[in-house]
């Protein structure tokens, strides 16, 4: 990824799903201009998704989800299906392709989508060949409420209307989000302190910091940053107290401690737990560590799949902090990347990561898993500030 890249996570995730060989490849093809997919007359030539970041005229920067066909078979092809289902918990917009009368597997799938409150476009592929368009057309519309578009890949036909779909389904807080919320107004002052520990390689800053950095830009803030043990004196260099004070959790009870009484705080992962995920559900979570006992088992989730680095936040500070308020008995389970477990029960308490790795979708549809099965679930910088005690003080 170039610097002048739009990160995957901050992307739309628009997801084609329909059986094998139904053209969705192709349909990607179309929809992008380029030949990036893999197309081929036999059937089951994608098998796990495949995630291409484009930039759409109209649309902006998104994602396209190339996925198995659901209708695949045997041992393999069960697997594929799953890594499809997987699929759809980061899709943003999903297009749904029918190829035949035959609409038992279209429509499971459609129900699926509605369930999880994602918006969908029924469309039918290959209509240059397909003889009963019309009377298919009008049976996908009976049962689903919605017409459906019809496309031909290969010439090219509808590919217009399919994105002007997109465009009318477009979420309506896509590219609009702030990062930093009502916390910063044009003209602020802000500072932040950000640690350079080994977890931001050399001549780098983190990605959340970077975006935050950007966020603040954008609303035509005044912007400082220091190290921690520079925050002394950049405070003392400072014409007025800062607005706003943005911190890594790791050290949230130092600068607490330091801040000026007027300025507000906060931290990167705390403003991704509301960037990204659910903070009000986050928040409450953070207040189940109070119900654990040795007895209890907490999963920690994160979204980088780094490894394992000395003062790791997630695997190793976290954890310590637990088990020094909790006891060392306290199981805890780490996950990284997209491995989330699939049955979640058994757990007291699941605490992930800010997410900057991941889009928004996807973040909240871990934390609807974790609520389906009443499991608290909270962020690494409310868990933090929590164990800190200073949870209340923190601005959000």
């Amino acid at each position: 990824m170039s610097l002048m890249d739009t990160p995957r996570a901050n992307r739309l995730h628009i997801g084609l799903y329909g059986k094998r060989n139904s053209g969705k490849s192709s349909l990607i093809n179309a929809l992008t201009g380029q030949e990036i997919a893999l197309v081929s007359k036999e059937a089951g030539t994608t098998t796990d998704p495949v995630y291409k970041s484009m930039e759409i005229y109209g649309i902006g920067p998104c994602v396209f989800i190339d996925t198995a066909g659901f209708d695949d078979t045997g041992s393999l092809g069960k697997l594929r299906v799953e890594k499809t289902k997987e699929a759809t918990q980061k899709t943003d917009i999903a297009l749904i392709v029918f190829t035949d009368s035959d609409l038992a597997e279209e429509l499971k799938w459609l129900q699926h989508f509605k369930a999880q409150d994602t918006p969908f476009i029924p469309i039918i592929n290959k209509v240059d060949t397909l003889e009963n368009r019309d009377s298919l057309a009008a049976q996908i519309e009976a049962t689903c409420g919605i017409s459906p578009i019809l496309v031909s890949a290969k010439n090219k036909e509808g590919i217009d209307a399919i994105k002007e779909a997109i465009i009318r389904l477009l979420p309506e807080d896509y590219e609009v989000k702030s990062i930093t919320g009502p916390l910063a107004a044009p003209g602020d002052l802000v500072l932040l302190v950000m640690p350079q520990d080994i977890q931001a390689p050399k001549g780098r800053l983190i990605l959340p910091q970077v975006q935050t950095l950007r966020d603040l830009l954008d609303k035509k803030c005044l912007v400082m940053s220091c190290t921690t043990d520079q925050l002394a004196a950049t405070l003392k260099v400072l014409a007025k107290a800062p607005d706003l004070i943005i911190t890594d959790s790791q050290v949230f009870k130092t600068v607490y401690d330091q801040k000026p009484s007027s300025s507000k705080l906060t931290s990167f992962s705390v403003l991704f737990a509301g960037y990204k995920g659910d903070l009000q559900t986050f928040k409450k979570g953070a207040y189940a560590i109070d119900t654990l006992t040795e007895n209890s088992k907490v999963l920690i989730a994160e979204a980088c799949t780094h490894a394992p680095l000395s003062e790791d936040i997630g695997r190793e500070k976290l954890p310590r902090l637990l088990r020094q308020k909790i006891g060392s008995g306290l199981t805890i389970d780490i996950t990284s990347g997209p491995h989330f477990p699939s049955k979640l029960e058994g757990y007291d308490l699941i605490i992930h990561c800010g997410g900057c790795m991941f889009n928004r979708k996807y973040v909240l549809s871990r934390v609807a898993q974790a609520k389906a099965l009443n499991i608290p679930i909270s962020n690494y910088g409310v868990v933090i500030a929590y164990l800190s005690g200073i949870l209340e003080h923190i601005d959000a």
